[in-house]
């Protein structure tokens, strides 16, 4: 059995070894099973200690099992489980570090379990669509009492062992040598034969359960109200205080199977495997090497500057803000330190922490002081102009090696590359907006750009605890460029008869986080009209609608003037209609000679939906994203896509392929959305005809 079993004296000693994370594939179950049955037949053999190898106890089920044969294939969990729990000897998990979904319940199915301080553990299933399906809802309350249990299941937050001490989960929190101590512990429960307890048979005593779950219903209702698995894990819970043990399991089970179908679970599990999928950059080889990344500087103090430089101190990186006006870099700080005061009201950060971050960032009007920086991030306003100015004096001054970011959102990076003498070194590195807490950073390759500076970015990423995503060069790169064609029929529907109301309404009802007028003005409609003005010069521009325009010429920039497509009132970002945008939009119809018609829910959702699934379409055909799943990383974490629907190219394999070329076709027909723009996409086309997905494109190729 090799390394995955070892006796220490009578003690017994399994390994889960299974990296990088010790899931639990086929083999590690079989291996636990053989390990048992090895243990059990040996008479020297008194207790059995189960550990993981390296920094993790287990993760859970193997990912990479999951569209196998070997996903089913036996022993089954269930079958590990019931051995382990059955043993005639005292079974003790040692939990070394992580330990989540299926390792947690195989710990739980153990006699004892013991855990190292920093320890932490979880199950994370909600986030994947289901419910725990191996017995945490039937243990897990037995152990830590209904509503904590509640909380770590419905939340799939992990939580810290420490945290969990003087529950029953934990037998023993072992400082120093976790092996060494879990083994004395063995060896304590024989000596004292302290028998083989078994979590199932520990009685749940919650008075007036059905009160405490009714209020769990209500708050999960009110905040996930299309998402069935956190109302799937109450009914669970409920069963265990309600049910005879095994039939709780069986009915955590068969809600299990239920919601492993459901299309919300199907498309959580194909974020979960895209956002993996994202890192994989085909040329860009495991060994690249990866310039370490020390200290930093940013350019510019405004909103963007300030979030990026937070993002840099929240992650330990010391960070140099660079203005050339003092007065924008007091506002800078000042705007920084009032983040983290609400940081400390809210109960996130202590305040030792927040000064320990601050401490981290410093200010300069003086490029020289920036020059041994290992990576610059440019974050000054959208013109290449005056990015052109920043990037010469970047190149004058920072050091060889330096990394050169533009935290552009739409301007050609080849072009900014132009203005050094080291375009190997430049490269896109778009934060989302607010960059402190946006997980999405688009990494923009340009034609010159190393494959070091790209694994570089990555790899910083990882450290921000956020999730990179390539991007090739063209206008918008993948996020924007595809909101440019959602934006431009939002503004279109409204000339045919919609309120900005309606269609935000609609889109919201969808499940995006906020609708496009509502983003234009947090956004600025000032900022996006002088984006799209720059678009207009294309040699094939596309066809606007005129009320964007109408709108800034009345000074309705957003929420930053209290008023844009919405009214807003003083202290507050609650929007209300407002009738003079009516009014403009009334008189524009009138001037164009457009008859409003009555519009519905439907057709608002898939003019913008599909607006993405086809712009989306032509940058794979132009080879500026990688994967369609990338699309779908995307809109998932920059743009408040629902992650319940799986990303807008995901959701076009729900609907099929050949209903979206249906309605593309129809809204082709409309004279006021953009005939030429409706033209679908030959990729969408070319795989409806082959029945393949557009989900799924670019991972085989």
């Amino acid at each position: 059995m090799g390394d995955a079993y070892r006796l220490h004296g009578m003690i017994a000693v399994i390994t889960i070894d299974n990296p990088p994370v010790n899931g639990l594939s086929q083999e590690v179950r079989k291996s636990i099973v053989d390990g048992l049955e090895v243990a059990l037949s040996d008479d020297a053999v008194r207790a059995i200690v189960i550990t993981g190898a390296g920094d993790f106890f287990s993760a859970g089920a193997d990912i990479r099992e999951f569209t196998t044969p070997k996903a089913g294939a036996p022993p089954h969990l269930h079958s590990v489980i019931c051995a382990i729990e059955e043993s005639p000897k005292p079974v003790i998990a040692a939990i070394n570090s992580t330990c989540l979904g299926a390792g947690l319940e195989l710990a739980l199915a153990c006699h004892y379990r013991v855990s190292s301080p920093t320890a932490r553990v979880g199950q994370p299933e909600v986030k994947l669509g289901l419910c725990p399906g191996a017995g945490a809802t039937q243990r897990l309350p037995r152990l830590l009492g209904l509503e904590k249990a509640l909380n770590m299941i419905v939340t799939g937050n992990p939580v810290n062992s420490k945290t969990l001490s003087r529950t029953r989960l934990f037998d023993s929190i072992i400082e120093g040598d976790l092996l060494q101590g879990a083994m004395e512990f063995a060896e304590r429960v024989v000596a004292e034969k302290q028998g083989l307890p078994r979590v199932r048979d520990i009685k749940i005593d919650y008075p007036n359960h059905e009160a405490y779950l009714q209020f769990a219903r209500n708050r999960i209702k009110a905040s996930a109200p299309n998402l069935p698995a956190p109302q799937r894990c109450v009914d669970a819970l409920e069963a265990a205080i309600t049910k005879p043990f095994e039939e709780g399991l069986q009915y955590e089970f068969d809600l299990f199977l239920q919601l492993m179908g459901s299309l919300q679970s199907r498309a959580l599990v194909h974020a979960f495997f895209a956002e993996r999928n994202s890192a994989k950059v085909p040329d860009i080889a495991p060994d690249t090497r990866v310039r370490d990344i020390r200290k930093a500087a940013v350019i510019g103090a405004g909103t963007m500057g300030t979030g990026i430089s937070m993002a840099f101190a929240n992650s330990n990186i010391p960070v140099t803000i660079l203005d050339l006006d003092q007065e924008a870099l007091d506002r800078g700080i000042a705007r920084i330190s009032t983040i983290y005061e609400e940081s400390i009201r809210n109960g996130k950060l202590g305040r030792d922490e927040c000064r320990r971050r601050m401490s981290l960032i410093s200010t300069t009007l003086d490029y020289n002081a920036i020059a041994d920086s290992d990576i610059a991030v440019e974050a000054v306003f959208e013109d290449i102009r005056v990015k052109q100015g920043v990037f010469e004096r970047l190149d004058a001054v920072m050091k060889p090696g330096a990394v050169l970011a533009t935290n552009t959102s739409t301007l050609d990076i080849n072009r900014i590359a132009g203005f050094t003498k080291r375009p190997t070194d430049v490269a896109g590195a778009h934060f989302f907006s607010p960059a402190q807490v946006m997980r999405l950073l688009e990494v923009v390759r340009g034609d010159a750009t190393s494959p070091e500076v790209i694994a570089t970015l990555f790899k910083l990423a990882e450290r921000l605890r956020k999730t990179a995503v390539v991007s090739r060069v063209c206008d918008g790169f993948i996020g924007n460029r595809m909101m440019e064609q959602y934006a431009r029929q939002a503004e279109f529907l409204l000339e045919e008869g919609c309120t900005p109301e309606q269609v935000d309404r609609a889109i919201e009802e969808f499940g995006f986080a906020m609708g496009p007028f509502r983003v234009a003005d947090l956004v600025g409609n000032d900022v996006v009209l002088h984006i799209r003005r720059r678009w207009g010069d294309r040699e094939a521009p596309y066809r606007y609608s005129e009320t964007a325009e109408l709108l800034c010429a009345m000074g309705r920039l957003g929420q930053k003037t209290g008023r844009g497509w919405y009214d807003y009132r003083s202290g507050s970002r609650h929007p209300f209609p407002s009738e003079a945008v009516e009014q403009m939009v009334r008189r524009h119809r009138e001037e164009k000679g457009i008859m409003p018609r009555t519009i519905d829910r439907e057709e608002i959702v898939n003019r913008l939906v599909y607006a993405l699934v086809n712009e989306g379409s032509r940058i794979l055909e132009e080879g500026i994203a990688l994967r369609a799943s990338d699309i779908d990383v995307v809109f998932l974490m920059g743009y408040g896509f629902p992650s319940w629907r799986g990303g807008p190219m995901f959701y076009a394999d729900t609907v099929g392929l050949h209903t979206v070329l249906f309605r593309m076709r129809r809204f082709a027909s409309n004279p006021h959305a953009d005939p030429g723009f409706w033209r679908p996409a030959p990729l969408i086309t070319a795989l409806a005809s082959e029945g393949n997905r557009l989900s799924e494109w670019g991972l085989r190729q």
